[in-house]
């Protein structure tokens, strides 16, 4: 059934006759229902010429004045081919120009004066083709797709004036027309074409797909040349159709966790660069981020971890968690016994880390790995020389003392990088282990956020109380080790 009813035919007549395509008068008639949108233009041009038909007027004609034979000659100059294909309704097929955008042949000679040619060429089978053939050719993996577009701004101008055009003809009936009561371009373009796209790629259109496929048009016509305060009412009739400026295929970021054990005391978590200097040559970051780049065919990517350790401490125990980002990845699906390749992979890559419970996570889970950080404990192991020499009565008393409150100031080795301020940490507990009379090992129980290394020597007064004054002695830390980071994330996996 036609959409449009007898009291729209004057506004389709005057739209029609300036120069408006017909999917721009159903949008401005309040057309709603998809279908007649959905239908080839070529026919839906007839159906709505035969609507219009009456016995005294003569066929309505999308363009009523023929270019003069100058501007068609200068077309052809221009390379614009196309009088012999020309259909009655005056679209053209699909081509790619030379700098790769794809245009329309002869669309130029009836281009519609509203959307600019976007609801004529760019909504037939064709097109949406071209669209996809480009998709299939980026290499993503996906099993849905947001799809997007974006519109030259001189279409806004050009609406409003076709806007006040309708305005004031159904003024004339008494009838009225504001401007949320017209279908947006927007709206009809992707009614049209996310039915196409679908079927052409085999996947739903989902607006909550982190595949993203994005169709941006351009027009040559400049803002400056729409001479806004003087802009005619209907709008005049392009010189050109759009074009497409580009299409861009994108993936959301998706996300790996897992734990890293560290067993060198040569190499830093992430890249060591001072004054843009690289000092040591790889990092735990890189070790594993490398192998997934390339698995994940991702452009780039983000660590983070649940706290570091300096570049000569040791992870061991079961590991610090870490997650890492992906950036655009072309790859998604894995099976869990590919991740678990990947990790040997990883393992089997370097003898200065391990990864454990490597696994794919979401965003949200990630905020499991900073939620209440500073609440976390965490378990340490240190060498410590004395500058006197010590027995082993001299540091048991070190073992019965429980949660203590020390307050650092913040330290000298970090003060480039973190702001200055006192923060008040606990030591939860201690155990001493005698080796001779100048060394003793202690293990530590403590609030994450902890400075170990200033604990120990003190660092100038700056951290209080401290192993050094606890014992009336100088105390220094020779070797640091992480033994176990209390963060029940992420979940532990079988071997």
């Amino acid at each position: 059934m036609f959409p449009l009813t007898e009291e729209n035919k004057h506004v389709a007549q005057l739209l029609l006759s300036t120069g408006t395509c017909a999917r721009c008068i159903f949008r401005f008639c309040g057309v709603d229902v998809h279908a007649p949108y959905k239908l080839p233009y070529k026919e839906l041009l007839n159906e709505l010429q035969k609507f219009l038909e009456t016995e005294n007027d003569e066929l309505a004609s999308e363009v009523p004045n023929p270019p003069p034979k100058k501007i068609r000659l200068q077309e052809l100059e221009d390379g614009i081919d196309g009088m012999d294909n020309l259909g009655q309704n005056g679209e053209g097929k699909l081509s790619v120009i030379e700098d790769g955008s794809m245009a329309s042949k002869n669309s130029n000679l009836n281009v519609c004066n509203v959307c600019l040619g976007i609801l004529q060429d760019f909504c037939e089978k064709a097109f949406i083709k071209k669209v996809c053939q480009k998709v299939e050719a980026s290499g993503f993996e996906f099993t849905n797709l947001v799809f997007s577009v974006s519109f030259p701004p001189q279409l806004s101008v050009r609406e409003h004036a076709a806007w006040l055009l309708v305005k004031q003809e159904m003024g004339k009936q008494s009838l009225s027309l504001g401007r949320d009561d017209i279908v947006q371009l927007k709206e009809a373009y992707k009614w049209i074409t996310h039915p196409l796209f679908s079927e052409e790629l085999g996947v739903p259109i989902d607006g909550k797909s982190l595949f993203e496929v994005s169709v941006v048009f351009a027009h040559p016509e400049t803002v400056e040349d729409c001479h806004f305060l003087q802009f005619p009412c209907p709008p005049n009739s392009p010189k050109a159709v759009c074009t497409v400026l580009e299409i861009e295929c994108a993936h959301g970021a998706v996300f790996v966790a897992g734990r890293y054990n560290k067993y060198s005391r040569n190499l830093p978590q992430t890249p060591w660069i001072i004054d843009g200097e690289r000092k040591l040559e790889s990092s735990v970051e890189e070790l594993i981020s490398d192998h997934l780049l390339t698995v994940f065919k991702a452009e780039s990517f983000n660590f983070s971890s649940s706290g570091r350790e300096d570049v000569d401490v040791r992870t061991l125990g079961n590991g610090r968690p870490f997650a890492i980002e992906l950036v655009n990845p072309h790859r998604i699906h894995f099976t869990s016994q590919e991740i678990k390749e990947l990790q040997q992979r990883i393992n089997n890559s370097s003898n200065k880390i391990q990864v454990r419970d490597l696994q794919l996570v979401t965003r949200e889970a990630i905020g499991h790995m900073k939620e209440g950080e500073e609440e976390k404990t965490k378990t340490y192991s240190a060498l410590i020389w004395t500058n006197k020499a010590i027995q082993r009565k001299d540091i048991e008393f070190l073992d019965d003392i429980k949660d203590l409150k020390i307050d650092q100031k913040t330290p000298l080795r970090v003060l480039h990088r973190r702001p200055l301020a006192v923060r008040t940490r606990l030591i939860h507990s201690m155990e001493t282990h005698y080796v001779d009379e100048h060394h003793f090992r202690l293990y530590l129980k403590t609030q994450a956020g902890t400075y170990i290394k200033e604990f120990v020597h003190g660092d100038f007064g700056r951290t209080k109380p401290n192993i050094g004054s606890l014992m009336d002695v100088t105390a220094d830390i020779l070797e640091l080790d992480v033994e176990s980071v209390d963060v029940d994330w992420p979940p532990a996996l079988d071997d």
